[in-house]
Parts: C-alpha cells; sequence; structure tokens
C-alpha cells in the first residue's frame, strides 16, 4: 500500500494509514520530500507537473491518495490531476482516491464554480480512468476557519459572507482518518463519498469556539466582495493572487445559498461516526 500526499495538508495521513495497519508499507510523494515530516514514511520526489518524475515516483505503487493541487495563478490544474491519472495507469496502480470538495449543484451560481468545475471534472478524469477508485469529497477545514475565528478576538468580530448558511466542516486529522480507512478497505470503491461533520451555521461555528476557548467573538455578515478584500489584505492569501480571494468567499457565497449543506458519508467511508464539532475543536485545543 502507497501514498501520495501533498505534506503541507495531509501530514497526518501517514500516521492514520500506520495505525490502520501498522504493516503498510508507505511513500509520500512531493515537489520537496525534505517538507514530509512523518516518521517511517519513505519519500520519493514527484510533480504533478513534471510526467516523468512522476512517472518514476510512481512506479510499483498499488494505491493512491491524490490531494487536489492547490490554486495559483497561472496554473491548469486539470491539466496536473491528469498528468497523474494517466502517470498511475501506465504505473499499473490498481486503486485512486481523489480528494474533492463537497457540493450539490447549487454552487453553479456562486463565485466559487470555477474551482468547483475544476474539481468535478477531475472526479470525471478519475471514474473513467478504468482504476479502481474512490472520490473523497472533503467538507472545509475546521482547522483553518478556528484560526480566523480565534484571530477575530482581536477585534471581537469574525466577518464572512457565509450568513446562515450550513457547511459540514471537518478537521484535518479527521480527514486524515476517513482517508486512510478508504486506503486500507475496498468496501468503497467506486463510490462518491462526504466526508463531512455536522452541518453548522457561522454563527453556530463561532458559538462553538466562544466555547472551547473561552472566547467573545460575534459573527457578522459581510458582502462577497467585502470578504474578497478581507482575504487580499492576508499576506498569505494575496501572495496566491486574486484567484485564490475570489475561491474562498466564493466558498462562503455557496455555503449562503446551501451548496455546501450536505448529507455526510463519514461513518460508511470510515468505520466509526464522526467526531462531534466540538469534540475535534477540543482536541485542535489541545495540540496548541
Amino acid at each position: 500500500m502507497e501514498l501520495i500526499e501533498a505534506p503541507q495538508d495531509f501530514p497526518v495521513v501517514g500516521g492514520a494509514l500506520a495505525e490502520a495497519d501498522p504493516g503498510i508499507h508507505q511513500q509520500a510523494i512531493a515537489r520537496d520530500p525534505r517538507r514530509v515530516d512523518v516518521a517511517g514514511i519513505e519519500k520519493r520526489d514527484g510533480d504533478y507537473e513534471s510526467p516523468d518524475r512522476l512517472a518514476a515516483a510512481l512506479a510499483g505503487l498499488d494505491t493512491v491518495v491524490m490531494i487536489s493541487a492547490p490554486i495559483k495563478a497561472d496554473t491548469d490544474r486539470l491539466a496536473m490531476h491528469r498528468t497523474v491519472v494517466d502517470a498511475a495507469k501506465h504505473a499499473g496502480i490498481r486503486k485512486l482516491i481523489f480528494t474533492s470538495v463537497v457540493g450539490n449543484t447549487v454552487e453553479a451560481d456562486a463565485l466559487f464554480y470555477p474551482s468547483q468545475r475544476m474539481n468535478r471534472a477531475t472526479e470525471a478524469l478519475v471514474i473513467e480512468s478504468d482504476l479502481e477508485w474512490i472520490i473523497a469529497r472533503n467538507g472545509l477545514y475546521l482547522d483553518l476557519d478556528l484560526r480566523s475565528i480565534r484571530a477575530a478576538s482581536d477585534t471581537g468580530v469574525y466577518r464572512t459572507n457565509g450568513g446562515d448558511g450550513r457547511c459540514g466542516y471537518i478537521a484535518i486529522a479527521e480527514l486524515g482518518y476517513a482517508l486512510a480507512q478508504l486506503a486500507v478497505r475496498d468496501d468503497c470503491n467506486g463510490q462518491i463519498v462526504n466526508l463531512t461533520g455536522e452541518n453548522l451555521t457561522q454563527a453556530e461555528i463561532v458559538a462553538l469556539v466562544n466555547e472551547v476557548f473561552g472566547l467573545e467573538v460575534r459573527y457578522e455578515r459581510i458582502t462577497t466582495q467585502q470578504c474578497i478584500d478581507k482575504f487580499m489584505a492576508i499576506s498569505e492569501y494575496a501572495a496566491r493572487g486574486i484567484e485564490v480571494a475570489n475561491m474562498l468567499a466564493g466558498c462562503f457565497d455557496c455555503m449562503a445559498d446551501g451548496g455546501l449543506d450536505v448529507p455526510s458519508d463519514f461513518e460508511r467511508a470510515a468505520g466509526r461516526p464522526v467526531k462531534s464539532t466540538r469534540e475535534q475543536m477540543l482536541e485542535l485545543r489541545g495540540a496548541d
């Protein structure tokens, strides 16, 4: 059993795989293998934009977890994903798992749609590849918005354009657990699964953060353009370009319209119920 992962997003997958099957042999493929900081995992050099490097890295593998490529200006993410799928077929990979994003078609009217359209196009590539496959659609990362809500304690107000829309936030550690189970078991092969937690509004998420972290932050809805401006004022997002700010604000826009309110398949995928959002927050607090 092998693993290809983006170390900046899923460093926990390797540990979860080791727990799921202590005898498993893992490899992490990354542009810079030195960034893979997980004990007991062989590191291989590979790049979604280099067919030759990727083909060599995939040699001899059985199962691949393909993490969606990050959004960057002037980057053809679909072409990058096609490189992975083609290399996997050429290398004789048996099973391919793609990490996509939840949605219920309402997002077609939101600013998020260009990114989501790429996700769905990649899903089609995977499904039509003749490999064993699983599409793992993730909810929004609890870790990231939790960080933003805690940072908002400086002003006492957390602002997004998500409004009263609901979304099944989920911690990266929970996603790692589910992906590890999907990798070592075959009962979800040929299926699309939603890996999400409780469907909560922005105000409900903020209230939970206040409870768990002892804060006094209130939620305030802003416009989509104001949310774009907010992200562009943050250096780490601005450095990646307006496309990222549009995508992030578009996620909340999509949420407000109900496009991220989907049923969870976590228990079917992972073999246990998803942890409550409060429990996930407590674990993230303990990891501080």
